[in-house]
């Protein structure tokens, strides 16, 4: 059947129904002023952010980095802000038994070159043994700052997988900002550009129109074989690691946790 240009009603079978330019762009047109308006909410939730109080934290409590313990105020590397992101860990895992979801978002931040221009220095913080954890970060390829926090406390250490922000005044640091979950999205422009496409994430949890492909768990492909299909499986790695050097399939994807 050859699409009619401006019959809205033309649909090809699991795609957006089929239409002229002009009908396009007014759909389109319709749908920018919601965005515009989700736009404007971010722009006030972020004002609110800058306003939240601060707690001080110790800055200088040791954690563990290439050249051994330094103190966490070295980790602004002399800038007045930071950002990190608290890495989670099993100990003992191969390489491709560690966390898939953190592995995500640090492989979408390897260079913070725009931060740093801002005055905000970045680094990543693990509750792994340093030894392992150079292993895995030479391992990966990753050229961002690294450091364990084996036994630090919170909110240096503790609990991991958040992205947390601190403040520093002169030798006084503050812990200004955290967040989690769905909170550590912003660190991923794979998923913002996905939230672009007809068929989204593929995920179970989105709203999709009748007749798409049905969604799946949530981050069903942060893991997969060396074919590149998605698994949970025992061959499965993080998906960036087939990229990295010796690679090879595997056994057993050792232990980890699913979807954090």
């Amino acid at each position: 059947m050859t699409p009619t240009p401006d019959d809205p009603t033309t649909v090809l079978p699991g795609l957006p129904p089929v239409v002229g330019l002009a009908t396009w762009r007014s759909a389109r047109d319709e749908l920018l002023v919601r965005e515009k308006a989700h736009t404007r909410e971010g722009d006030a939730i972020a004002a609110a952010r800058r306003r939240l109080p601060m707690v001080e934290v110790d800055g200088t409590v040791e954690v563990v980095g290439p050249d051994g313990p330094v103190p966490f105020l070295d980790l602004f590397e002399g800038r007045g802000e930071l950002v990190v992101y608290q890495h989670m860990w099993y100990d003992g895992a191969p390489h491709q038994g560690q966390c898939e979801g953190c592995t995500t978002t640090a492989w979408h931040l390897k260079d913070a070159v725009y931060l740093n221009a801002r005055g905000v220095s970045f680094a990543i913080l693990t509750t792994g043994p340093w030894d392992e954890v150079a292993s895995y970060v030479a391992f990966m390829g990753y050229t961002q700052p690294w450091y364990s926090v084996r036994g630090v406390p919170a909110p240096i250490g503790g609990e991991m997988g958040y992205l947390t922000c601190f403040l520093r005044d002169g030798d006084r640091v503050f812990l200004t900002y955290s967040t989690t979950g769905r909170g550590n999205e912003r660190v991923n422009g794979s998923l913002g550009l996905l939230d672009l496409t007809p068929h989204g994430r593929a995920e179970a949890w989105e709203d999709h129109p009748e007749g798409r492909p049905e969604g799946r768990e949530a981050c069903w492909s942060w893991r997969s074989d060396a074919d590149g299909n998605a698994t949970w499986g025992p061959t499965s790695r993080p998906v960036p690691q087939w990229t990295r050097p010796g690679a090879t399939p595997v056994e057993t994807s050792g232990r980890h946790g699913h979807c954090h």
